[in-house]
């Protein structure tokens, strides 16, 4: 199993969610206002679709390689 990303709740995976991307600094607050509100996911701004968040992903402890937005777990 792959360890946790240490900015894993701050840093989402570049190649799923580039900073360029359009509308990444709402996503970014909607994943943190999820976070602190205990949520497992928000709602994406551009798509409409859940997105899991970084924490519940975490408190899963396994990784589904699904390409998750938010993986925590580190990749090579």
């Amino acid at each position: 199993m792959p360890a946790l990303r240490a900015d894993f709740l701050d840093v989402p995976l570049a190649a799923r969610c580039s900073p360029r991307q359009r509308k990444f600094a709402e996503i970014m607050e909607r994943h943190s206002v999820a976070v602190g509100a205990g949520l497992p996911a928000y709602l994406d701004p551009t798509s409409g679709l859940a997105v899991f968040t970084a924490q519940f992903l975490a408190d899963r402890d396994y990784c589904c390689d699904s390409g998750c937005r938010h993986c925590p777990y580190a990749r090579d």
